[in-house]
């Protein structure tokens, strides 16, 4: 083939590997090509592995061209939230304290991405134990934004966002606790989706709060994160939290039209509750027109309070961290960077009430999103407040300062997809909108987000830095 290959899609790469035009060789080489010239920048990789990959990309084009290739993502580069676990390659959270740590055994999920045929290129940075960041005072750097390294690329899942973005590789998991795959989603550029609770095993994924905690893929396009997500999904009997439920063909509607959809936009969420920039509200108001132009109807929806889902959603992940890492704290607390150690110990400072009362306010929450959403096919509303701001300049408190507009959706368990709606006039920065659907109905999200993608220009436009 011609051209740059780190510039495909996931579905692009895999139509030229199974008519023999692109070799997974010749990808992986190239995804390690711009790896070692941009990774001295962006900082995207904890543990990169490139011999790995290489054998592992030999294996899939001899297996390809015997039998032809097992599914879409058979020969496919992806890197891995480095709190994933990995047979034989150290698996850290980013932490000091865990720097040593070699798991014997796979994730679930990355058991799941190997049969796919995915090649995996590494461990990529996080904030710390997905919490802490972007730290300076870790190991490694915390990873840079491809469309701006003065930039963050929010967390936690960062190197996930930077890698995806500059074409490192053509995915990425990430895992999403109250924000973690759809802000660096948002920030990079990306399509992001964190599942329905349940529908992705989290057995072998480091913890931080089990009952708010998603797996879930990070990609350039929709089309790529229902793929992706694909080769993840399976039930785990081993994992008492992932639902055994039939499993649909994500891409199954991505090319059915969207005519007569409900949308029910959240306007408090990004207009009042937590007001967004103006180029951030300015893109919410195209995505609107543009699914009007595509036939949906448009209904504006109220939920509770913003700060509602914040609250509780903060108690419960504050008070579910520290029971996890309680021991550790008071034991080494100078293996912590500073932001993680500081966001962890705050919920020592929570009593058992408060987590009881968090966890009732849950189900009243839950119950009002769920009525709130009978005639809606999807809610839309921002996935980030705001561009990407400067990395030296993130509050370590930001998350308490003002309540987090992806929160409510792993408060209530929702599949919540972000995708880029533009960039800011001026910078650049992409900006981004969530679509969130009922439970176990990705294949309508994906539907819709892939509908919006197809009818805008967004997706031709990559990071500046791609280009030097």
């Amino acid at each position: 083939m011609t051209g740059d290959p780190t510039l495909l899609t996931i579905r692009e790469a895999s139509t030229l590997i199974a008519e023999r035009k692109l070799s997974p060789v010749e990808l992986t080489k190239a995804c390690i090509a711009r790896t070692e010239a941009l990774d001295a920048t962006l900082s995207t990789y904890v543990a990169f592995t490139p011999e790995l990959a290489l054998d592992a990309a030999r294996a899939a084009e001899a297996e390809i061209g015997t039998s032809g290739p097992r599914g879409p993502m058979h020969g496919i580069p992806v890197g891995l939230k480095d709190i994933y676990d990995t047979a034989g390659v150290a698996t850290t959270a980013h932490s000091n304290l865990l720097k040593s740590r070699v798991p014997a055994e796979d994730a679930f999920t990355v058991t799941k991405l190997r049969e796919s045929g995915a090649v995996i290129t590494g461990k990529l940075g996080t904030f710390e134990f997905a919490i802490g960041g972007p730290s300076f005072d870790l190991f490694t750097l915390p990873a840079r934004n491809p469309w701006d390294p003065a930039r963050t690329t929010g967390g936690s899942s960062s190197g996930s966002g930077a890698a995806v973005a500059a074409g490192m590789v053509l995915g990425a998991t990430g895992s999403d606790t109250g924000a973690s795959i759809r802000s660096p989603s948002s920030l990079c550029g990306l399509a992001g989706i964190k599942p329905t609770y349940g529908l992705l095993s989290r057995r072998g994924i480091l913890p931080l709060s089990q009952s708010l905690d998603h797996a879930g893929p990070m990609c350039w396009t929709v089309e790529d994160a229902a793929l992706m997500l694909q080769a993840m999904v399976g039930h785990d009997p081993l994992d008492p939290a992932c639902a055994d439920v039939a499993v649909p063909d994500f891409t199954e509607k991505l090319d059915e039209t969207v005519k007569g959809k409900t949308i029910g936009v959240i306007r408090h969420f990004h207009e009042t509750d937590h007001e967004a920039a103006p180029p951030v509200l300015a893109a919410i108001e195209q995505a609107i027109a543009v699914y009007r132009s595509l036939g949906c109807v448009i209904k504006e929806v109220t939920l509770p309070p913003l700060m509602d889902f914040a609250a509780v959603g903060l108690i419960i992940m504050s008070s579910e961290a520290f029971a996890i890492h309680e021991a550790d704290l008071r034991a080494t607390p100078e293996l912590y960077g500073e932001i993680a150690r500081d966001r962890i110990s705050m919920g020592g400072l929570l009593t058992g009430a408060d987590y009881v009362q968090a966890l009732r306010r849950r189900q009243e929450l839950c119950a009002a999103v769920a009525e709130a959403m009978i005639g809606v096919d999807v809610l839309l509303t921002a996935g980030s407040p705001f561009p990407a701001q400067p990395i030296d300049n993130v509050p370590k408190w930001l998350m308490y300062q003002k309540p987090s507009i992806t929160m409510p959706f792993n408060v209530t368990g929702l599949p919540a997809l972000a995708l880029c709606a533009g960039y800011e006039p001026g910078t650049g920065l992409p900006v981004a909108m969530q679509l969130v659907g009922h439970p176990f109905a990705e294949t309508t999200v994906f539907q819709l987000g892939h509908a919006y993608e197809q009818a805008t220009q967004w997706r031709a436009t990559r990071p500046a830095l791609l280009a030097a």
